[in-house]
């Protein structure tokens, strides 16, 4: 008897039970096919150095000895050193056909991690797994590691221009114009950015301008992943762990509570953004008390229009906009709010930095009504923010012509400037006013001032006047005149 369930059924109950079975069988091996033709198997991630050794390694990153490591840096000379840290000394190597057959020529920096230094195993080991795995114009490649024996190194590409740091606090030597210290600004973002969106939120956890690296063309960077954290997942909040980062960059609900999320590298990156503006650090113990902290000496100015634009890095004067330098200050200002859900995302620091940097490129040129006029024009300063700009431009064009930046009641002010005669028989008020402080200023010469009498004494002395000659002047002339008396005498 057939059930109701299969009453309208063409198959009967055991036949429909077995196709039923069978495609679904079929349907799961097509979805485990297409699955694994969509995406490429990634390996496990290593927990330890043993899991590294054993695993396949991964895909885009070389394994080297420690061998090729010692040619690659001519035996790792001391001329070869790029910097030194708590995590060991980096060097410029070159790796090619003498360090390994077939190998392109690559300029690398090879860093060495100290075994008695701050990091250990593993901040090594986080930097290959999120490296190996993760790929961005806007974080630093790593070509290869060596784990031999007890050395651990790390193979990266080799960034010609070295940290930011390296060039926002030089004391001497060219200094980061304002459009490069934007698009420093933007390109950290974005890297900063792509990993708070990767499937699994990586946080940073240690933003600061010394792992902000720049190459030849001043392209930023994101290096050194040791600490390097998975985010929150599901219903989870934040990531409870122990406090670790650089003071001055570590955001407060973090230091006190250990809670980190992705609005904690927002902090961070709101106080690169506020070195990148006033050229200072984080910290710097060698200005006056109040100013040894950055963010809690400038922060309260960054939303006073007037104040923040004269704590600005005096080195980029002229090169931006009052209005854009105020919009970026502004910026700085959310991503240094103490509450970590009044800072924005990374995602919408990147749309504002672009808008900025597009509104950069704009104001380069001017279109006025004879064409296009550079802002680095030599007679008044670029990008002269809103009054002023108005007086330079009203200053070029007074001869003779109108500004055409100026409004209708400007021009008539200034051709009535320029046409106004004044008649000396109606002199201005301003004009009587100076004309009477300078009448006090020539005191009658009956009533000479003391300094005057005194001035004056030696100079009548010297040339008295003939109606009251002096003693000496008199005693000379009786014995001249006795001299004469005595010629006619004895003529």
């Amino acid at each position: 008897m057939m059930t109701k369930s299969h009453k309208n059924s063409r198959y009967l109950p055991w036949e429909t039970k077995g196709m039923s079975m069978i495609s679904l069988q079929v349907d799961q091996l097509s979805r485990s096919w297409l699955r694994s033709k969509e995406q490429p198997a990634t390996p496990s991630v290593p927990k330890n150095v043993t899991d590294l050794r054993n695993s396949p390694g991964y895909g885009n990153v070389d394994i080297f000895t420690y061998d090729e490591m010692k040619l690659a840096t001519k035996q790792f000379r001391p001329d070869y050193i790029l910097g030194e840290g708590g995590f060991g000394v980096v060097y410029k190597g070159v790796i090619d056909e003498s360090v390994r057959t077939l190998y392109k020529t690559t300029y690398v920096a090879i860093k060495e991690l100290n075994p008695d230094g701050l990091q250990g195993d593993r901040e090594w080991l986080a930097e290959v797994n999120y490296l190996g795995q993760l790929s961005h114009p806007n974080l630093v490649k790593l070509i290869g590691y060596c784990c031999e024996d007890e050395h651990r190194l790390l193979v990266y590409e080799y960034m010609a221009s070295g940290s930011l740091e390296k060039h926002l606090f030089r004391r001497v030597g060219c200094t980061l114009t304002w459009s490069k210290r934007m698009k420093i600004a933007l390109d950290a973002a974005k890297g900063l950015a792509f990993l708070h969106c990767a499937e699994r939120s990586i946080i940073y956890r240690d933003f600061k301008t010394s792992n902000i690296l720049l190459d030849s063309d001043f392209n930023a960077k994101l290096s050194d992943f040791g600490l390097a954290k998975d985010g929150p997942m599901g219903d989870q909040t934040h990531v409870s762990t122990r406090v670790m980062g650089t003071y001055g960059y570590a955001a407060p609900e973090y230091v006190m509570t250990g809670h980190l999320t992705a609005r904690s590298d927002v902090y961070g990156f709101g106080v690169v953004l506020l070195e990148l503006l006033l050229g200072r650090r984080a910290l710097d113990k060698s200005r006056p008390s109040r100013e040894h902290n950055l963010v809690e000496w400038a922060r309260p100015l960054l939303n006073q229009n007037k104040k923040v634009l004269r704590i600005l890095d005096p080195r980029m004067e002229g090169q931006y906009s009052s209005r854009i330098a105020m919009k970026v200050a502004n910026l700085a200002y959310q991503c240094l709010s103490q509450n970590p859900k009044g800072r924005p995302l990374m995602n919408q620091v990147v749309e504002l930095l672009e808008s900025v940097q597009s509104k950069d490129e704009e104001a380069v040129f001017e279109t006025t009504g004879r064409g296009v006029t550079l802002y680095e024009d030599p007679r008044r300063p670029p990008h002269t923010p809103g009054k002023e700009r108005n007086q330079a431009r009203t200053h070029d064009y007074r001869e003779g012509e109108p500004s055409p930046f100026t409004s209708e009641k400007e021009r008539n002010q200034t051709r009535s400037h320029v046409h106004r005669e004044p008649s000396p028989r109606s002199p201005s008020e301003k004009q009587r006013n100076l004309s009477r402080s300078h009448d006090q200023r020539e005191p009658s010469p009956r009533s000479p001032s003391e300094k005057q009498r005194t001035c004056t004494r030696s100079p009548d002395q010297r040339e008295p006047s003939p109606r009251s000659p002096s003693e000496n002047q008199r005693n000379r002339t009786r014995s001249h005149d006795q001299r004469e008396v005595g010629t006619l005498t004895l003529s």
